[in-house]
């Protein structure tokens, strides 16, 4: 079964907005088993969008729109789709209902008049309430096609694809397509593609689908199988297969679990505090950590110590030491990660300093370079590191390493 993306709005047309919309839904259409062969931006235009909508009817079984939606008169995605199946566009009683009850919950003086357009659906439709917002999802049916309408907005898009499209897709798909996401931290994509290069090589059922992240290597391991039983069956020995080779690089096979939530899950399983130094990341790290809910029973105080005045001043990191060595060296980032436990008492400390430039390298210390320490109950280990990205890459490749290297000292902590 083919799908085919659309997405509206000459914003995006413009580069004034990122079309992440067109990423996430292609990812989350792969994994459900359907073809994707194209994708299509289009502006705010009747007649281009309604060319566009004709088009990838006739080229797919299934049609995905984005954006649209919306009050304004330049929302016209829903209008030129009914039109595109024939049908007349009728006011829905329950979205009406709907939209007043998100504008009284969210205290405004009133419903403007224009609001209701987004209460008007294609006759047969069926209405995908929206949670997080006013424009509901709308699901087309046709006697051969189907266009799946969603609003534009990535924050109403993605709830709405997993909670209510995804389930709808999956029903259509003759065979049902589970998947397990393994997760590995503290190794390159090359390195653990070639790892399992044999695998890829013989796979049929199940597949293997490496995808690179900032710092880390996701691998989907995809089974079609008639139920969730005999899904599992096909998917466990690949799994074992992983862990076998990638061992404690594996740190979830959870999507929704990220690299801090298990950080944090291991500090509060050995009942342990931590506080962070950071120079070159600037508070990135710390941000990353607070991204867990709970996590103030573990994480109370970080230091953001760009200066050399504040790595001595907070930290107490010697003078005799930056005027040595450096602010960017393993003896700074010692005594960054050590000063920060002993500021905040705290059990462990993660420090990091580098260059991330795109200014501010040498032939003895590169744009690139980054140290980071992790203190750990009385022992300091410092980790080398040469990143290759633009400023803001060599900073979250520095934040995700700074994290794997807590995870690491962790394991080999609890034993």
């Amino acid at each position: 079964m083919t799908v085919e993306l659309l997405c509206v709005g000459t914003e995006l047309l413009l580069g004034n907005i990122v079309n992440t919309n067109a990423a996430y839904l292609a990812e989350g259409c792969a994994a459900l088993g359907l073809s994707c062969y194209h994708q299509s931006v289009v502006g705010d235009n009747e007649e281009r969008l309604e060319e566009a909508v004709k088009l990838a009817l006739k080229r797919a079984d299934i049609v995905i729109l984005s954006g649209g939606l919306g009050p304004t008169k330049d929302d016209i995605t829903k209008e030129v789709t009914a039109r595109a199946f024939g049908r007349a566009l009728h006011e829905d009683a329950h979205t009406k209902e709907r939209i007043s009850g998100y504008f009284r919950h969210m205290k405004t003086a009133g419903v403007t008049e224009n609001n209701w357009k987004q209460a008007l659906v294609p006759e047969g439709a069926i209405v995908v309430d929206n949670h997080n917002g006013t424009a509901p999802g709308l699901i087309i049916e046709g006697e051969e096609k189907t266009a799946i309408l969603l609003p534009g907005p990535p924050n109403e898009l993605k709830p709405m694809f997993e909670e209510a499209i995804a389930p709808y897709l999956n029903k259509l798909v003759p065979e049902g397509i589970y998947s397990r996401m393994i997760k590995l931290c503290g190794i390159g994509e090359s390195k653990a593609e070639t790892m399992i290069a044999d695998l890829m090589e013989r796979q049929t059922n199940p597949t293997i689908a490496p995808y690179a992240k900032t710092g880390e290597v996701h691998l989907r391991v995809t089974a079609k199988a008639k139920n969730e039983e005999e899904a599992d069956r096909l998917l466990e020995p690949v799994t074992k297969e992983l862990y076998r080779r990638f061992g404690d690089m594996i740190y979830t096979e959870d999507e929704k679990v990220s690299l801090e939530d298990v950080v944090a899950a291991l500090l509060t399983d050995q009942k342990l505090t931590l506080t962070t130094a950071e120079s070159c990341t600037g508070g990135k790290l710390a941000g990353r950590i607070v991204n867990v809910a709970g996590v103030s029973g573990v994480y109370s105080e970080g230091y953001i110590t760009y200066s050399n005045d504040a790595k001595s001043r907070l930290l107490g990191v010697s003078s005799e030491t930056l005027e040595k060595y450096g602010a960017v060296s393993v003896q700074t980032a010692k005594e960054m990660a050590e000063g920060a436990a002993r500021a905040a008492v705290a059990d462990a400390a993660l420090s990091v300093t580098g260059i991330a430039g795109p200014d501010g390298g040498t032939k003895e210390k590169p744009v690139g370079l980054v140290y980071i320490g992790c203190y750990l109950k009385g022992h300091t280990r410092v980790e080398e590191f040469h990143f290759t990205g633009n400023r803001e890459k060599n900073r979250d490749y520095a934040v995700v390493r700074a994290l794997t290297l807590l995870r690491e000292e962790l394991l080999a902590n609890r034993g």
